[in-house]
């Protein structure tokens, strides 16, 4: 059975690790082996929501029945671990520079580790085979998209650097070697080349898989729908599909008619605020709410009743295809070709768009991508562009140096 991926995310303070602990201990119970990771919690608020001390390694949450089984990243381990494994891959060129590679107690994690830990823990544990559901208790919206965005960023910076037709020249390097009288690159600069690809490549197809998803939580008092529109164009310019969004700590319904004016006042601006929320995303994602328990939820027990009270009896809801970016070709109707993006939330104000040789640039508030044209429109230059209804359409005119005759 192919490992199921939750990336629970959210804005810090939102009830993020709270949703994430109950999702897990809730599928536990109901008979998924469930793996709950938590990705980035100084404070260790996990530690103390499920009442153990968590470490790198797999342990169980509770006693009896199906327990899920959470870790903790630990940042500084995990960079020493992969430093150490870099190192006989990186020795020739420091033979070549005349350095010593520095001892393992001198290595500290570099600003950006902790996406690489993310990404290799994410990687490690899917292709496990051990766990039917990994739940990840996951950065802000923005740190985390960022982590899952850094294959497709390295892997083109890495294309540029070391690109596929240097390769291919190998069998000339003596030759080069002589007319440049410099040294070429060894062989083992590519094959260094070659395993960082493959690397990118196996965290790309984690990222990217069917089966990997994301659960935005947002907290029902304090959340506004234009940073929840932010954070969900952000998710659908990476094309990230979002399961559901859940709403923490909602009051009861009966708050509503509470006789207390302040209490019936703040669930009255609840109810709004969700009603909202659910227009917002209609039928894209079900709307979920995880009800204030009346008290700080502590241990496992607390956590299958807030479970339940967020999924039913269901183990969670299910990744729903996303929808592709496709060309329309037009050239019969009006001479253009339009390549539609969904970017559902996206405002126009916060667009931005430039064409750059085969490639697009996008942006949408904080988020920014760098996406290569299809091959089609590599050969057209950019007639204008469109927002409607969350789908950004840019239309394209051929070429008349560069498209075929006829």
């Amino acid at each position: 059975m192919t490992t199921r991926t939750v990336l629970v995310t959210g804005r810090g303070g939102s009830g993020t690790t709270t949703v994430a602990a109950a999702t897990a201990v809730h599928s536990a119970h109901r008979g998924l082996r469930t793996l709950l990771l938590s990705a980035r919690d100084p404070h260790r608020t996990l530690d103390t929501l499920l009442g153990v001390r968590l470490g790198s390694a797999p342990a169980p949450v509770g006693d009896g029945g199906e327990p899920p089984y959470a870790l903790r990243i630990d940042e500084e381990r995990a960079f020493q671990e992969e430093a150490q494994r870099l190192s006989g891959r990186v020795k020739p060129a420091f033979d070549l520079l005349g350095v010593d590679p520095l001892d393992p107690e001198e290595l500290t994690a570099l600003p950006g580790t902790r996406h690489l830990v993310l990404l290799r823990a994410l990687c490690e544990h899917t292709a496990s085979g051990d766990w039917d559901l990994l739940v990840v208790d996951g950065p802000p919206v923005p740190e985390l998209v960022a982590a899952l965005a850094l294959p497709e960023r390295l892997d083109r910076y890495l294309a540029r650097l070391l690109p596929e037709q240097r390769q291919a020249a190998r069998a000339l390097r003596p030759v080069l070697a002589a007319l440049a009288g410099v040294p070429m690159p060894s062989d083992w600069l590519f094959e260094a080349r070659s395993w960082a690809a493959a690397r990118l490549a196996e965290a790309r197809s984690v990222a990217s898989a069917p089966q990997t998803s994301v659960r935005l939580v947002v907290d029902a008092d304090a959340h506004t729908l234009s940073e929840v529109r932010q954070a969900r164009a952000g998710l659908a310019l990476f094309e990230h599909r979002l399961d559901a969004v859940v709403a923490s700590r909602t009051l009861p319904d009966s708050a509503a008619g509470s006789a207390d004016p302040w209490l019936a006042a703040r669930a009255a601006d609840s109810g709004a605020r969700l009603a909202a929320l659910a227009t917002e995303f209609r039928s894209a994602a079900p709307l979920l709410t995880a009800p204030h328990l009346g008290r700080s939820p502590e241990g496992p027990a607390d956590l299958a009743e807030l479970g339940a009270e967020i999924y039913g009896a269901d183990p969670g809801p299910q990744p729903q295809p996303g929808t592709p970016w496709t060309v329309d070709d037009r050239l019969a109707d009006d001479g253009t070709l339009v390549w539609r993006l969904p970017l559902p939330g996206a405002e126009r104000s916060d667009l931005d768009l430039v064409r750059r040789g085969d490639e697009l640039i996008v942006g949408t508030g904080a988020y920014r991508r760098i996406v290569r044209l299809p091959s089609a429109l590599r050969r057209c230059t950019v007639s204008g562009a469109g927002l409607r209804g969350g789908l950004l359409s840019v239309r394209f005119a051929p070429d008349a140096g560069l498209w075929p005759r006829g």
